[in-house]
């Protein structure tokens, strides 16, 4: 079954998409900008975002205020802030759970590299294909070594494997860390690159030059929350990250 039309509620006619991610609660509970999830959303929604990735408490609790822009439901989850893992490594959810929201995508989170290599693919593997069944497209966020790699884990060779091992397991975009010689990870990956942002970053300018470069090399967008969610101004960042995605600058 296609997942265009789904796709269509995520990207913008020119192919790119801003994403932010609205997840963290699913590990850190209240962290600072999300406490009041209906506020963050309608910020981040009149700034110009183009859909949200969020878990499944708050894309139910908060359906209308998600209503205007494309949903993305996390499937996946773990240890929380107060547990002794990392990063997520089960699958929380069903498709069917997404489909009963109204989600136009499904995430999960694969590391190749790291200790949870296979079993991590194998739940991404198993997504995809149901998922599939029902035209339900799926973003695969692909960090070698795990979200807590160090950074000779992330080299551009990593970032393009990974990219194209989610690509090949047959994900519909993938998500991943930003790395020099960019165009060396979109050359070679044959779906759509969504850059991630990681932990926030003490220069807004230096986040807005990262994006500038890695659409410029390719990306179709980013997939961004801390570092929009807890500016100063979440919805003039928004708009500020809107602007070069879809290259309003």
């Amino acid at each position: 079954m296609p997942t265009t039309r789904r796709l269509h509620h995520i990207f913008r006619p020119d192919g790119r998409a801003l994403i932010v991610a609205l997840d963290h609660g699913l590990i850190d509970g209240p962290c600072p900008g999300l406490e009041d999830p209906a506020v963050t959303i309608a910020r981040i929604v009149a700034g110009g975002a183009d859909a949200v990735l969020t878990s499944y408490g708050v894309a139910r609790r908060f359906a209308q205020e998600l209503a205007p822009v494309g949903l993305i439901l996390r499937m996946d989850g773990g240890a929380t802030r107060l547990g002794p893992g990392s990063g997520p490594g089960a699958l929380f959810y069903q498709v069917e759970s997404a489909l009963r929201l109204g989600a136009d995508a499904v995430a999960v989170s694969a590391f190749p590299g790291s200790d949870k290599e296979e079993s991590s693919l194998a739940m991404l593997a198993h997504t995809v294909e149901a998922a599939h069944a029902w035209g339900l497209p799926v973003l695969a966020e692909m960090v070698p070594g795990g979200f807590d790699s160090p950074p000779e884990m992330r080299t551009t060779e990593a970032i393009a494997l990974a990219a194209r091992v989610g690509a090949e397991l047959g994900a519909d975009l993938v998500k991943i860390p930003y790395a020099p010689d960019f165009q060396a990870v979109t050359r070679t990956c044959y779906v759509p690159v969504v850059i991630l942002g990681g932990a926030k970053r003490g220069s807004e300018a230096a986040m807005l030059t990262t994006i500038q470069e890695a659409v410029a090399a390719g990306a179709a967008g980013v997939a961004i929350g801390r570092n929009i969610f807890q500016a100063q101004d979440p919805q003039a960042m928004t708009r500020s990250v809107a602007e070069i995605v879809h290259g309003a600058v």
